[in-house]
């Protein structure tokens, strides 16, 4: 007896052994995203937190495939505004695993950046974003607003200084590319390629990179177009600015509106909501939907819809 009993002992000491292995595994493991086969969500209709059940805002990041959505070019600006909103003010409604997968998310959008050099702004702004609410965050330590130890939250705020460091260091090289070049072209083209920026700041940049772009950025119809796409003519008739020969200052419009109005927001794909069973995930994402034709209950969630989805 007293030989099973130890032999019983030392299983049970084992089973709770591999068990904190198993655990440790997925608690130190950072660079290992939480994984879940199904890459969809159900997001129940009501409006208080018993109805949603386990599905919160940390469940839902969790579960989307975030980490492949940044590797399209289709996503990559929906995923890079959803996680600057949730910079803002939805750190502390993510569990301790979302908050870590939200972070190794920004590390491979970061790496990313790095690698191909593109979208450089954004994602300034976005980890200049993210660090500002964690300063806010951290000096209010003792009071539960962020999951897991101070130190920990610090290492995390060095690590998006020294990336953004990083990003600071780039140095932009000129392509070795012989062939025709985007002020070879007709100017008529320049000005229709110009016309398909929809971020007043980009234009500004690429008026600096050449004495004829920089006369074709100064267009008044190509600054009243784009204060017309992103404004509404109420919005944009309390904000006439007058330049000094009499006319409407579009350029100086355009900057102020955007101080005071949301911009519209564009994106090439976005996460999709089934109206039939109000299931969340990715267009193209099969999903256990009963209706007939389901491509036809989708609707669109802009990233601050998606939000809006887990408050209650």
């Amino acid at each position: 007896d007293d030989h099973n009993k130890e032999n019983l002992f030392n299983s049970l000491n084992y089973d709770v052994a591999a068990k904190k292995r198993k655990k440790d595994l997925l608690n130190n493991k950072a660079k290992i995203q939480y994984f879940h086969q199904e890459k969809w969500i159900y997001v129940h209709k009501g409006s208080t937190k018993e109805r949603h059940g386990y599905c919160t805002l940390g469940e839902a990041f969790n579960r989307l495939d975030f980490s492949s959505a940044i590797l399209d070019s289709r996503r990559f600006n929906y995923v890079v505004r959803l996680l600057e909103l949730i910079a803002k003010s939805q750190l502390t409604s993510l569990s301790g695993i979302a908050q870590k997968n939200y972070m190794n998310i920004l590390e491979k959008v970061v790496q990313k950046v790095l690698e191909d050099q593109q979208n450089i702004r954004l994602i300034r702004e976005l980890l200049q974003t993210l660090y500002t609410s964690l300063c806010t965050l951290v000096q209010r330590v003792g009071k539960s607003v962020l999951v897991g130890n101070i130190n920990m939250w610090v290492h995390r705020m060095e690590s998006i200084l020294h990336w953004q460091q990083q990003l600071n260091n780039i140095q932009i090289t000129r392509p070795a590319f012989k062939g025709t070049t985007l002020t070879d072209l007709p100017l008529c083209l320049q000005l229709n390629i110009m016309q398909r920026l929809s971020d007043g700041r980009d234009l500004v940049s690429l008026g600096q990179v050449a004495p004829d772009l920089q006369v074709l950025s100064e267009d008044r119809l190509l600054w009243k177009k784009l204060c017309q796409y992103h404004f509404t003519d109420r919005q944009i008739r309390k904000r006439l600015i007058l330049s000094d020969k009499g006319h409407l200052d579009w350029k100086k419009m355009y900057f102020k509106l955007i101080r005071c109005y949301p911009r519209k927001e564009q994106y090439g794909d976005t996460l999709q909501l089934c109206r039939h069973c109000h299931i969340l995930s990715w267009k193209g994402t099969d999903h256990p939907c009963t209706a007939n034709n389901p491509e036809s209950c989708s609707t669109s969630l802009s990233p601050q819809d998606f939000i809006n989805l887990f408050r209650f």
